[in-house]
């Protein structure tokens, strides 16, 4: 890639060699960037493998104790915390006589403290803050009991210009508070320092009680903050120092020693922050007076973390010299990647990225331009594409960055210019920071955000422009649908079918021959159990943790118990198999009484709330906590007609209701759990009269199916490459239920599912029938069918390149797939395969519960060999078939 003539004056700043030094640090000290490319500095950068080392020496070489005492090692403490204290000032040109710096969990918790301290002021205090604020400083309005959000710049310099004049008079009476950030996290703009100094001189003249809070923590992390003028700095400064060096994680709060007053208001106390405290009749206390510090630092410190900061300081001026280098060097390939995606184009003409850059700054000037660029991406047809799926084929590839609201509401509003209406609107609709449907009523709700730090380099940038341009410039003016190959009418067969009772774990493919229950809710013991954290009851995922994937849950019938193999590494003390009862009832299963024992518990499930029945015995919570090397447990969430979830998808209105059952009418199911409640008419608002679909812990639908025919073709689509990752994937990485197989010498039709409405599945067979339910075979013995409704394409994402053998993540099929299934005018998502329900039918009240409408509750049947008809669109019947 060729480097623009605009970027020469940044990189002539540097040493000659300082790029390919920067490569040679990066190979010997940042290992975990080996085959990775990473952009997100502005979340946290990496820390050199030399600090880890030489922080762990430094400890083992010395004992540091509290250093709230005399002893030898609380002296040896304190010393050293001071000498780290007056380090981290002079990093910043602060002088000690003017400046004190207290030390804090990270840049928010400094802004808490100024806040807290603001707080306590007789008749509260006025807050105002800038539109690019993060959440951290915006959060502080909540305390103040007038506060103003400053929408653009020039608000500001009016605001400063009419202290002198009428709100000085109102500041002289309430103390006030102004922040802002000196660089925008979301997207890097800098802000002007000069505020600092114009505020604090009508302030002085006038006697205006207006102090100033900056927020350096996005700025300090490639770019020096100088405070060398006492008159021109922030009152209060705060910044965290794992933004700077990776390590230790530690925040500090600077404080003009002439604006400490404010602070002093503050009511607690705790630890070493008084001199003497009374506690039974008089009731007095005495704080320390002899420095800012003192009074500040609640507690014991973090004394490892300082002593870890103080090499921190060494070990990152040996390896990049001064934060002015690392800006130059920032800054110049900042600026090629601005040119870069700026120069981007689609065959038609169309820019690829939309770049968020304020007006006031320039890639050209890092005075008011940081290392960061935001920006969406559109397709040829000028429509939006998803952050989610950038992000996720990011993942495939090993490219870090990070995308969403960034927590800069304020900038993202501008940026995509949201109005608050459109963000409460967003968020009723279920728009949450992460989601997946990133992308609402044609406009996207985020950014996708690159930052660089002090170890990027040029291959950073050039390895992101080839990931836009292999993946979203399209080349052709055409779009590419992924829509059916062909439109000829297909019959298929069912090839295999397979559940997964464990969510997130492998399958159980159903034997061939054995008729098997399909409800509501999806096939019959179906992600019907779950991992869970045991701290945060949270389920667990494969996505997350590729190791479930290696859990092989079976369920035996003539046992009825569900066993679990696990088929990687245990401790020697860990089975490699467990197992425990299908059944609610211990009583048969004397001998797994304790695998039986449960609570009722609290749970989230793809951020569903709800109630789950967690396994309380030691053995069962031992054995998936050690396969998996998280601490966890099983889980069961309780089967039944009216689910406390609900697929994304609402089941097509097909003109019937669910019919009305009679309890004589209602079959038991053996080893459900817990038992089947005892039917009942569907309420006028059901979930099933209202076509709110109920499943259990499936993500989105009840029954997922996928095309034998179109995995053959995307096999051999991967085949075509030359890459040695490109190797046929099974069919069980796409986790379906159903696999469907043509019919007959037809050639095969891949994709022909995008075309369909429904499936008629003819339970032609009459073999012996071992459902899922423990049924007995059906007395009837005259053909069947079931039908299914499809709901939607499946979305895919990175999940489906994990080998369900080994557990390892590759590239495939999820890269092909995103070259030749992304469907326009759906934030250009991948799909593969259709989600399903059964159809609700009305009309055959005289069933014995073989089918969708019939006896057993709302039930069909399904097994391995049935035919399978596909009604495509536009074909379909009265009723829904």
């Amino acid at each position: 890639m060729n480097t623009s003539n605009d970027g020469a004056h940044l990189q002539a700043a540097l040493p000659p060699g300082y790029s390919e030094t920067i490569d040679n640090i990066r190979l010997e000290e940042y290992p975990m960037l080996k085959d990775t490319v990473y952009l997100d500095h502005a979340g946290i950068t990496p820390y050199p493998k030399s600090l880890i080392e030489q922080s762990s020496k430094h400890l083992l070489q010395n004992l540091f104790g509290n250093p709230h005492s005399n002893s030898p090692s609380s002296q040896l403490s304190t010393r050293h915390i001071e000498d780290v204290r007056l380090r981290a000032l002079r990093f910043l040109n602060a002088d000690p006589e003017f400046f004190d710096l207290v030390f804090v969990a990270n840049a928010t918790a400094g802004i808490k403290l100024v806040m807290e301290a603001f707080r306590e002021h007789k008749g509260g205090f006025w807050y105002g803050y800038h539109r690019d604020a993060h959440t951290s400083l915006i959060g502080v309005r909540e305390a103040a009991s007038e506060h103003r959000c400053f929408g653009e710049d020039e608000e500001v310099n009016n605001w400063i210009q009419d202290l002198s004049a009428s709100g000085a008079a109102y500041h002289r009476r309430q103390i006030g508070l102004f922040a802002y950030p000196a660089q925008s996290n979301l997207n890097g703009r800098r802000l002007p320092l000069s505020w600092l100094g114009r505020l604090r001189f009508p302030c002085q003249s006038s006697n205006c009680n207006v102090y100033s809070l900056l927020d350096a923590a996005s700025l300090l992390s490639t770019s020096a903050l100088n405070l060398s003028d006492p008159s021109q700095a922030p009152d209060y400064t705060v910044f965290s120092f794992h933004k700077i060096f990776g390590f230790p994680d530690l925040g500090a709060l600077v404080i003009r020693k002439e604006s400490g007053l404010p602070l002093a208001t503050r009511k607690y106390f705790g630890g070493g922050t008084v001199e003497s405290v009374t506690c039974t009749s008089e009731i007095w206390h005495v704080r320390k007076q002899d420095s800012l510090h003192e009074q500040l630092e609640d507690g014991t410190l973090p004394i490892h973390s300082i002593m870890a900061l103080g090499t921190a300081f060494d070990i990152h001026e040996q390896l990049y010299g001064s934060l002015e280098r690392i800006s130059s060097h920032t800054s110049f390939l900042t600026n090629q990647l601005y040119e870069c995606l700026s120069s981007l184009r689609h065959a038609n003409g169309l820019p690829v990225c939309v770049i968020y850059k304020n007006t006031r700054s320039s890639y050209h000037d890092s005075a008011t331009q940081g290392p960061i660029v935001a920006f969406n991406i559109r397709n040829s047809n000028d429509q939006w594409v998803s952050n989610a799926e950038v992000e996720k084929l990011a993942a495939v590839r090993n490219i870090q960055f990070r995308t969403g609201g960034l927590c800069n509401p304020g900038g993202v509003a501008s940026c995509l210019a949201l109005e608050p209406k459109d963000v409460r609107r967003n968020f009723l609709a279920g728009q949450r920071c992460g989601s997946e449907n990133d992308i609402r009523e044609g406009r996207p709700t985020g950014v996708i955000r690159l930052s660089l730090g002090a170890m990027s380099n040029m291959h950073d940038v050039t390895a992101m422009i080839r990931f836009i341009e292999e993946f979203f410039v399209d080349r052709e003016c055409q779009p590419r649908s992924g829509i059916s190959l062909s439109g000829a009418n297909v019959d298929f067969y069912v090839e295999t079918l397979s559940i997964y009772p464990i969510k997130s774990c492998g399958g159980w493919q159903i034997p061939s021959g054995m008729a098997w229950d399909v409800r509501p809710e999806g096939l019959a013991w179906d992600r019907e159990w779950c991992l869970i954290h045991q701290g945060t009851r949270a389920a667990l995922s494969q996505k997350r943790i590729p190791q479930m994937v290696l859990l092989h849950p079976s369920i035996d019938f003539e046992n009825g118990i569900l066993r679990v193999r696990y088929d990687g590494k245990l401790p020697p003390s860990i089975p490699n198999v467990i197992t425990v009862p299908l059944s609610s009832d211990s009583a048969p299963f004397e001998d797994l009484r304790p695998q039986c024992s449960k609570a009722l518990c609290p749970s989230r499930v793809c951020g569903d709330s709800v109630s789950a029945y967690t396994y309380t015995s030691p053995d069962i919570a031992a054995f998936f906590t050690a396969a998996l090397s998280t601490p966890c447990t099983l889980a069961r969430f309780p089967p039944g007609p009216f689910s406390t979830r609900h697929s994304k998808f609402h089941s097509p209105p097909l003109g019937h209701q669910a019919p009305t059952q009679s309890p004589q009418s209602e079959q038991p199911i053996p080893g459900a759990f817990p038992p089947t409640p005892p039917p009942s008419p569907p309420l006028p608002n059901s979930t099933i009269t209202q076509n709110k679909l109920p499943i259990l812990l499936s993500n989105e639908s009840p029954i997922l199916t996928i095309s034998r025919s179109s995995l053959n073709h995307l096999n051999e689509t991967i085949a075509s490459k030359s890459h040695p990752q490109a190797k046929p994937v099974p069919a069980s990485v796409f986790r379906a239920n159903i696999v469907l197989a043509q019919s007959g010498p037809a050639s095969p039709v891949p994709y022909d599912e995008d075309n369909w409405s429904s499936l008629s599945i003819l339970n032609t067979s009459n073999r012996e029938s071992l459902d899922a339910s423990i049924d007995p075979p059906s007395s009837s013995s005259s053909p069947k069918s079931t039908t299914l409704n499809i709901l939607a394409p499946c979305r895919r994402c990175q999940m489906v390149c994990i080998d369900p053998k080994t557990a390892e993540r590759a590239e495939e099929p999820f890269v092909t797939l995103a070259k030749t299934r992304r469907l326009e005018g759906e934030g250009h998502k991948v799909f593969f395969g259709v989600h399903c329900v059964l159809a609700l039918r009305g009309d055959d009240d005289d069933d014995d519960g073989g089918e969708g409408g019939g006896g057993g509750g709302v039930k069909g049947t399904i097994r391995v060999g049935d035919s399978v008809v596909p009604v495509r669109k536009g074909e379909e019947g009265c009723g829904g078939g």
